[in-house]
């Protein structure tokens, strides 16, 4: 019997992509959450200026793109799903690739990398509703270990730089957000 082996040169192309959702939390000023991934939070982690991102999590089988949206959101941020506004979705799935060294450590090197589902969101209650140290009221192992606003143009300076096409994207489509606090 021959076992097959991913090699870092194998791109990995027949790997299929994890279904997941991405969330652009945006305060009524117009600042975009974003949490600075926690050492232990996963192999995507990277030092330096590439540690923050927005929440994003995976799709269960069966599961509305946006209910698992606002159930990501609750889970990484403990905002509930009452306290956010949908602003946007964008409509087609942005995927990217993980490196080869992160793919194989990364969901047990089942997948390429993620297919993702955007969605703005504006926070309705107050930023003390953000509670990165207990996420999910508690319920769930923080992911981020620190959080701030950032503007939207920055955020693709911010993530590691195998997802920096898909959140200059991001940035493209919600970039006419930040006001929405302020329109009728």
């Amino acid at each position: 019997m021959v076992l097959a082996m991913m090699t870092d040169s194998d791109p990995g192309d027949a790997l299929p992509y994890r279904p997941c959702v991405g969330i652009a939390l945006i305060a009524p000023s117009g600042g975009v959450f974003v949490g600075r991934r926690s050492k232990d939070a996963g192999p995507e982690h990277v030092a330096g200026p590439h540690m923050w991102q927005m929440p994003q999590g995976g799709i269960d089988p069966g599961e509305d793109p946006e209910v698992a949206a606002r159930r990501e959101l609750f889970e990484e941020t403990n905002v509930p799903p009452e306290a956010v506004k949908l602003l946007a979705e964008i409509p087609d799935w942005l995927a990217y690739d993980l490196p080869p060294a992160v793919r194989k450590q990364a969901w047990k090197g089942c997948y390429r990398g993620q297919s993702q589902k955007w969605f703005a969101y504006g926070l309705l209650g107050s930023e003390d509703l953000i509670d990165v140290q207990r996420p999910g009221g508690g319920a769930h192992k923080p992911e981020f270990d620190a959080w701030r606003w950032a503007r939207i143009s920055e955020l693709p300076d911010l993530i590691v730089p195998f997802k920096r096409p898909v959140y200059e994207s991001v940035a493209a489509a919600f970039s006419g957000l930040e006001s929405w606090a302020s329109r009728p």
